[in-house]
């Protein structure tokens, strides 16, 4: 079990490498990876799954300690990622399908990769897994009426199937998932050390499955769409910081809620693209999960830098005075 451990850290360690690894691989051997596109509900529906093997009462500490810092989080998640993904497909007149695809991601909750990212960052973690866990579950029933009100002009959105595939991929196995965790405690708690793993394994197939399904629209408007995403990606990451920084948060807690806006459920808003739209609907949710893989990290490092450089030029001034 050690050694899988070890594996599946490495994984998650070097989850953006993987994502584009077989993103490539997908455009140039779309054969190869078209037969998992049937599937994405269910691989879906096995993240879900593992977070709920993960989420224990100490997840939902940080809302009892913090509820404005959380309720800020989610607010922050649910108004600036849809409110920018509107004003970018109106202003820069995408076509239906990718505006409401960019409208899809921008409704669905926070990505569970944010709260390793904020730990890398030296953020506010328990902040983050609150916050990421608050908007899952509230994903049901806000991501279809936000994509209602929204995308409804471009094309039409049932809100009412939606809301079921919703529940069908995230709530229900996230349920089963705390059900199975309460039933086997010990044994549970010892699995979950292969999560990263398969939570790297089926979001690389996700991916590789949109990116084969989609690979002649992707060589025709994938650049246009990458710009739209790094848009979409950039604002969220920074307005977050700056809607925490405005609201006099601690520094810690606007590095985690900067990464929470920013880093998407992308395979939730692929899955449902799929299911609802057109598979043109599900490029910016691929592309999506393969840009915030690598602007997260690159964020990430950043920050995790200047917080040593600070901790260090604080220990530097100590000494100093000491002298």
């Amino acid at each position: 079990m050690d050694k899988l451990a070890k594996i599946s850290k490495a994984a998650g360690n070097s989850f953006a490498i993987w994502v584009l690894l077989f993103a490539v691989l997908a455009m140039i051997f779309p054969d190869a990876f078209k037969w998992i596109a049937p599937y994405i509900s269910i691989l879906l529906g096995i993240i879900m799954f593992g977070m709920g093997l993960t989420l224990s009462f100490s997840d939902f500490k940080a809302v009892l300690k913090q509820p404005i810092s959380v309720f800020i989080g989610v607010a922050a998640q649910f108004i600036i990622m849809p409110g920018v993904a509107y004003l970018l497909a109106t202003s820069l007149e995408l076509s239906p399908e990718v505006a409401v695809g960019v409208i899809l991601v921008g409704c669905c909750p926070g990505g569970t990769a944010s709260n390793v990212m904020t730990f890398l960052a030296k953020g506010n973690t328990a902040l983050s897994v609150a916050v990421t866990s608050v908007s899952t579950l509230l994903a049901p029933f806000l991501t279809p009426a936000l994509t209602y009100l929204l995308a409804s002009k471009w094309l039409p959105v049932s809100g009412k199937d939606m809301l079921f595939s919703i529940f069908q991929i995230v709530l229900v196995p996230i349920l089963l998932g705390l059900l199975v965790k309460f039933i086997f405690k010990e044994k549970v708690s010892q699995g979950t050390k292969a999560l990263p793993l398969i939570s790297v394994v089926t979001i690389v197939a996700v991916v590789a499955a949109v990116v084969s399904s989609n690979k002649d629209k992707i060589l025709e408007s994938g650049l246009a769409i990458f710009g739209v995403v790094v848009l979409h990606n950039s604002f969220g990451l920074l307005l977050g910081f700056l809607a925490a920084k405005v609201l006099k948060l601690p520094y810690e807690d606007q590095k985690a809620i900067s990464i929470e806006v920013g880093m998407q459920n992308s395979g939730l808003g692929a899955a449902l693209a799929t299911a609802h739209f057109s598979p043109l609907a599900a490029v910016p949710s691929a592309i999506f999960s393969v840009w915030h893989n690598i602007s997260g990290p690159l964020l990430a490092t950043y920050w995790s830098k200047r917080a040593h450089k600070i901790k260090g030029s604080s220990m530097t001034g100590q000494e100093s005075l000491k002298q």
